[in-house]
Formats: structure tokens, C-alpha cells, sequence
């Protein structure tokens, strides 16, 4: 799936004067598998970005499309589709269900397309050095653990795209590689791409594409 930016300009950030290489007000495309860095202090828009490509935002100017499909034109039916098999996120938020166990937070997304068995789901559990949170509910977790959650969550399913707002930023060096070279794998196998968005650190990643804001 092409990612393509018709001069898109969120109504709230129209004042504001914006670069010849800002992603607001310009015209640029993604290609399915590039993987993509939007680097930029808090603040700036990251998450109005994220949102948009979600179809959490509509309020913009310009044209956002996904192939040749305008994004503000997909309808409720069509986006369950594109969140189950296209498009996966972290939102900065995380959403996980606190009150869920690790377990039932990711078979209930692991369940919509029976990608993984449960011995796979904890085996990227062990992979990212929790295993022992498989049965603890997702609220008695630390911050960087929940990330962590949430970002197997993102990837237990088909996708083109997964969109990651700021994921790692209560992950120490070591834990934010592993997550990283997790991501990167799965894409890799999916033959899909990614597109994170940070503070500033490039976590030692070579990307195909960096966008500013």
C-alpha cells in the first residue's frame, strides 16, 4: 500500500509557517516496505500526524490516500478492514486494556486473524525480556513493560504499514534495540513498512526515509 501526502495541512496548524521539506503542505509518497523516521521535538505534531494516518483526524486541508483511495473517504466497515489486515499502530496512548492480563490484551488481537499460536505470543514476550508477565494484568506493569506489550500487540497481524508514535520512550538502549530489530524483522517478513516517530534518537537504524516537521 503507497502512503501518499497531497498537501495535507491540519486546519489547527495552518498559522504556522512550514518548510519546503515540513510533510505539512507538501506533496510525498511512501512506498510499502521503506522503513521511515519522523524526527521531531515534542510538541511539533507527531501525534496529529499519527491520527491522521489513522482517521482519528479529519480536519485538514489536502488530500491524505492509501493507494488511490482519499483516507477521509473510508468509511467504518472499510477501516475495521484496513486496522485488521493493512495498517497497524502504536499510539503514544498505548490503549491497552488495563485491566486485562498481558495474555488477554493480545489474544483479543491475535484472535481477529489467528496469526499466532500461544506459544509464539510468548515467545516474543521472551524475546523482549518479559516472559514472566504473561498472566499479570497490563495496569501492575511499569511503563516500558506495557510498551512493550503494546507493540506485540501491533504485530500480531497482517499488515502493510505499522505506524509507532514515540513507542520506546520509556525503554532504556538495550530494551529499545530489541524491540526495534523485532519490528524490523516482522516487517521484513510481511514485506511491509514502518514508520516511527521519536524525540530525537535514530536508536543506531539505518532508515529509508526521514520526514520532518
Amino acid at each position: 500500500m503507497t502512503i501518499t501526502f497531497d498537501h495535507v495541512m491540519p486546519h489547527p496548524l495552518s498559522s504556522i509557517q512550514h518548510g519546503k521539506d515540513s510533510i505539512w503542505g507538501n506533496a510525498f509518497r511512501l512506498e510499502q516496505g521503506q522503513k521511515v523516521v519522523l524526527n521531531a521535538s515534542s510538541g511539533k505534531g507527531k501525534t496529529t500526524f499519527t491520527h491522521t494516518l489513522a482517521g482519528i483526524r479529519n480536519d485538514y486541508s489536502g488530500n491524505l490516500l492509501f493507494d488511490k483511495q482519499a483516507v477521509r473517504d473510508i468509511n467504518p466497515e472499510h477501516w475495521a478492514i484496513h486496522r485488521r489486515e493493512k495498517i497497524s499502530f502504536v499510539f503514544q496512548d498505548l490503549q491497552l486494556f488495563p485491566e486485562l492480563t498481558v495474555q488477554e490484551n493480545l489474544l483479543l488481537k491475535n484472535d481477529l486473524t489467528n496469526t499466532f499460536t500461544e506459544a509464539e505470543l510468548k515467545k516474543f514476550l521472551a524475546i523482549l525480556g518479559i516472559p514472566e508477565k504473561w498472566d499479570d494484568p497490563c495496569k501492575l506493569l511499569s511503563m516500558g513493560q506495557q510498551q512493550r506489550v503494546a507493540i506485540i500487540r501491533a504485530l500480531v497481524q497482517p499488515f502493510e504499514w505499522i505506524i509507532l508514535d514515540e513507542p520506546f520512550s520509556h525503554l532504556d538502549k538495550a530494551n529499545t534495540e530489541l524491540c526495534l530489530e523485532l519490528i524490523n524483522a516482522r516487517c521484513n517478513t510481511l514485506g511491509a513498512g514502518f514508520i516511527l516517530t521519536t524525540l530525537g534518537d535514530y536508536h543506531d537504524f539505518t532508515y529509508d526515509k526521514e520526514l520532518n516537521l
